[in-house]
């Protein structure tokens, strides 16, 4: 198959380029580097399988020749990323999905949306079904996101009921490995981060707060198997199993094998209680279900980090050490995002 991908230089992107392209694909990656990172596909250089296209695809994405398939990932996804650029993520969820499914139509591929369980919000409903429509703040501190998402995937199914292009929507949970940045804000690389460093980990909230996580190889599994389906979705892509980000965070700090205590800091704006993906869907429609467990991502995830060269603690977060729960044992934190 020859296939595009759009933030194909990102965290999952990249690894999309590598399971494709290990499995004899033509791959055509697609990013601006808003968030995306050079180094992420700088061992694919010399594949000759694979093109690089430094592009904005809410401008254009023109690809002579044929296409199978477009996967849609391209877009800020960490709290602090979608923050900091609000409105390049809504024109990446309006207008990228817009020209990345008329690329899909006009070829006659498959076209693969990559959507997020933040569409349900701070949900009311646990586990989250797809079915679930969710609780969304459309002008909160996280709506330039939800809301992008959300409108992708209106988008995504009116072309496939009125063009009849052939999608698929997937939502993707709190997904976890090799290449996350580690001041992208989200609660695992800033908690591997600060615990190499040996700087006091933070919490954000009491940290009761729970994520269900998922490695990164899982996700990929997933999102391969919707590929070369022919399901419409949406289709819940997560680990299910569920755990507060202060266990996650005490549980980092026991396999990085540091002595740092957690700091409790103030928590964000609409950052969800509870998340946890129902993925019975994807179970039967696919026959996916995630293998990794949480420990071995993270002895996975804590070796890349190691090997990546910790930075120095000052540029490893922007948020502030405050009071600190030294009188109690170690605790974890709450970074949004997971």
């Amino acid at each position: 198959m020859r296939v595009v991908i759009t933030g194909g230089a990102g965290f999952v992107g990249s690894h999309l380029c590598d399971r494709l392209l290990a499995e004899g694909h033509h791959v055509i990656c697609f990013d601006n580097f808003l968030t995306g990172r050079h180094s992420n596909v700088a061992h694919l250089q010399s594949e000759p399988r694979f093109e690089l296209r430094c592009q904005d695809v809410t401008d254009s994405v023109d690809v002579d020749g044929r296409v199978d398939a477009v996967l849609h990932f391209a877009s800020p996804a960490s709290p602090v990323d979608y923050q900091n650029f609000p409105l390049e993520t809504l024109r990446v969820g309006a207008l990228g999905t817009l020209r990345t499914l008329e690329l899909a139509e006009k070829h006659g591929a498959r076209f693969v949306l990559a959507s997020t369980s933040e569409v349900y919000g701070d949900p009311a409903v646990h586990p989250q079904p797809e079915t679930y429509w969710g609780n969304v703040n459309p002008i909160g501190p996280r709506s330039m996101y939800d809301e992008a998402k959300r409108y992708s995937e209106a988008l995504t199914t009116a072309f496939r009921t009125t063009k009849g292009t052939n999608t698929a929507i997937i939502r993707i949970f709190n997904t976890y490995g090799p290449r996350m940045r580690q001041n992208d804000g989200r609660a695992i690389p800033t908690f591997v981060t600060q615990a190499l460093s040996g700087y006091p980990v933070t919490v954000a909230g009491d940290g009761r707060q729970t994520r269900s996580v998922c490695y990164v190889d899982d996700l990929v599994e997933g999102v391969v198997r919707t590929l070369a389906s022919d399901v419409a979705g949406p289709l819940n892509i997560g680990n299910p199993h569920e755990m507060s980000v202060l266990e996650l965070a005490r549980l980092v700090i026991d396999l990085c094998g540091a002595d740092v205590p957690i700091v409790f800091v103030p928590r964000p704006g609409d950052d969800p209680m509870v998340r946890q993906p129902d993925i019975a869907r994807a179970r039967t429609e696919l026959g996916w279900n995630p293998t990794v467990d949480i420990q071995n991502g993270l002895l996975r995830t804590i070796s890349w980090f190691r090997a990546a060269a910790v930075p120095a603690a000052s540029s490893i977060t922007d948020v502030p050490l405050p009071r600190q729960e030294s009188a109690q044992p170690a605790r974890a934190s709450q970074t949004p995002g997971g």
